[in-house]
């Protein structure tokens, strides 16, 4: 069990950047140190799916295309409208996206997206850009029953052996439902894992998390949505299509949270990323990767049309 990201270190370099944004800033502080001595040597999993044309989206939305992109008159870099740009003539490419919508894989969803009096995804706030990261398990539950959904007492168990969720967290439910992406089939089931409306509650009025986020592409299997419908009608966020949860730590990780600014937008292509502790099994560190330069591969990116995407 992890109940920490380097606790004594981060509080270290914590007490350091409590400072004026002056001195910190005229004694090289500030934030600094909490990279130093807890991020740098971290180990940062993916949390996302990566988008494809193929990949499982609600059938009332329609699927992705994707396309080279092509001039839009003629002249531009030589080409008569239409052409696509090439690495070989203009010395770039560049893809066109259709998107059928903004509820797209891995996501963030904005409250706006069942209730247009709450923020959309342009407004939501910087300040969910990190947070304490929580991940419950309820995989074993629905090894027996596939449609189960996280109850009260589950939560209740779960705090038992790891402690109270903190306020202002971010919580995961891992159901190992997406170790099956992309499988299309997984937009038609109507039994699927959970949270339910109960579970919301508690983590939210009880707890006071920032978000919760779980692997299916919605929140219940009920008729009406009920746990999505009471969260985005009580102003609150949640992730929905999170991958490769079962590489995390329970508790002791955090996790960091991006997404497109896009005016009143209802719904966010988001990624998350679990930042945890360096003795942790899975992920990479910092100084594990080649990042800056990024490496050459060994084959180019290439279009093919049978795909849909460049692939190598």
């Amino acid at each position: 069990m992890i109940r920490s990201l380097a606790v004594p270190t981060l509080l270290m370099a914590l007490s350091a950047c409590t400072q004026t944004p002056s001195t910190a800033s005229d004694s090289g502080q500030g934030l600094w140190p909490v990279y130093d001595h807890a991020l740098r040597d971290a180990k940062y999993i993916d949390l996302t799916h990566t988008i494809t044309p193929g990949m499982p989206v609600w059938a009332g939305f329609g699927t992705p295309h994707f396309a080279p992109a092509v001039a839009a008159r003629d002249g531009v870099e030589g080409l008569r409208a239409g052409q696509a740009f090439t690495y070989a003539r203009q010395g770039f490419e560049a893809t066109a996206l259709s998107l059928p919508t903004d509820q797209l894989g891995t996501q963030l969803d904005p409250p706006a997206h069942w209730a247009p009096e709450y923020p959309g995804i342009d407004e939501i706030p910087a300040t969910y850009a990190l947070r304490p990261l929580v991940v419950i398990p309820m995989q074993q539950q629905v090894a027996r029953d596939y449609g189960y959904q996280l109850q009260v007492a589950d939560i209740v168990a779960f705090e038992a052996s790891h402690g109270p969720i903190p306020a202002g967290s971010v919580v995961f439910v891992r159901s190992d439902w997406s170790r099956r992406w992309p499988d299309p089939s997984l937009t038609r089931e109507t039994r699927f894992p959970g949270v339910s409306l109960a579970a919301l509650r508690f983590l939210h009025e009880q707890r006071h998390i920032l978000f919760h986020g779980h692997e299916p592409l919605d929140t219940d299997d009920t008729p009406t949505l009920e746990g999505e419908a009471w969260l985005m009608h009580h102003g609150y966020a949640q992730a929905e299509g999170v991958a490769h949860l079962d590489q995390v730590a329970a508790t002791g990780c955090l996790v960091a949270i991006g997404f497109p600014k896009i005016r009143g937008g209802t719904g966010g292509l988001a990624r998350y990323v679990a930042i945890c502790p360096s003795r942790w099994p899975f992920g990479v560190s910092i100084d594990a990767t080649h990042d800056a330069p990024l490496p050459l591969a060994d084959r180019p990116l290439r279009w093919d049309a049978a795909v849909g995407t460049r692939v190598r």
